[in-house]
């Protein structure tokens, strides 16, 4: 087995470093049926740090009564944002009252997410589109007013039904709108995990038309198993900038068979493999990945730290 770093071909490989966003605490943990308390989420998202990952998205401002797991976010904020590392700890918000929420407890780096598939966002926010819409507005007006710039998400781009069907016309016209407002990044969600390497470069390459000099984060699910293929296809895009998962957590509720994020251990390995810079402890994510396994009881999906 290869380690962590290492060329098996000594293909030469312009290094270039990837920046990683570590998910888990909040994407993969929120979905769990056996609770987390907040000691055992603070000693999993420092070891995660410790492991040199540089944005750690650490919890999110939503009502404790639809996500129970989140019920301890201004807790997670005072243990963790006093924390000398350079870590970048951000929180999800999906609301006004959320965004509130996360700047009162002193995030300086707030995660916005919008439905792009009225049928999607219905089901998973009881709204329009475009009501969605305008409330990302006013989200990223309340972010800007304190002083904040906030990453906005657009969720289920390459499908939600069926591959393709929410429009990339759309979805260039959302980034070009949203671009042009005072945030931090634009995410592309494969919520669904209907990408393939094709559609990928596709999106990229209409959203980057229209993003720019605002960085496009790819956010991927492995649902069907494309998860490595369309992130060395985002990176051949011109992606350098990765939402992963420890482990593989993750999934949603209203997406059938949504399997989790692309693990975080996997993403690296490949990644360093080919040469590519990551700044991340492979190894040591691997260790925390088997530490969550003994926790919930069960294999999880992602592959590196079961070899090791």
């Amino acid at each position: 087995m290869c380690g962590y770093g290492q060329n098996p071909k000594n293909v030469k490989v312009t290094v270039l470093t990837v920046e990683l966003c570590e998910v888990g605490p909040r994407d993969g943990i929120q979905f769990e049926s056996r609770p987390f308390d907040t000691e055992l989420k603070i000693e999993l998202i420092q070891a995660l740090a410790a492991a040199g990952i540089p944005r750690i998205q650490a919890t999110s401002f939503v009502h404790p009564k639809w996500v129970p797991q989140m019920a301890d976010a201004e807790s997670i904020a005072e243990r963790l944002l006093g924390d000398a590392r350079s870590t970048i700890y951000s929180a999800l918000a999906l609301n006004v009252r959320g965004v509130e929420r996360a700047l009162a407890a002193g995030f300086t780096a707030i995660d916005l997410s919008i439905a792009t598939n009225e049928t999607h966002s219905r089901d998973n926010a009881n709204m329009t589109v475009e009501e969605g819409v305008a409330q990302a507005v006013q989200m990223i007006e309340r972010s800007n007013t304190a002083g904040v710039r906030p990453q906005l998400g657009l969720q289920t781009v390459f499908g939600y039904g069926a591959p393709g069907d929410t429009s990339i016309d759309f979805i260039a016209d959302l980034a070009a709108a949203f671009c042009e407002r005072d945030i931090e990044s634009l995410s592309l969600a494969d919520s669904t995990g209907m990408a393939n390497p094709v559609s990928i470069r596709r999106a990229i390459d209409r959203v980057s038309a229209v993003a720019g000099d605002v960085p496009i984060v790819l956010h991927l699910h492995d649902t069907r198993g494309l998860g490595m293929a369309n992130v060395f296809a985002a990176y051949i895009s011109g992606v350098r900038r990765f939402d992963t998962s420890v482990g593989g957590l993750g999934g949603c509720p209203f997406i059938p068979g949504a399997t989790g994020n692309i693990s975080t251990e996997d993403t690296v390995y490949m990644l360093e493999s080919m040469g590519i810079d990551t700044e991340v402890d492979g190894a040591a994510v691997s260790a925390i990945a088997r530490r969550i396994e003994a926790h919930v009881g069960r294999q999880l999906p992602g592959k590196m730290h079961s070899l090791e």
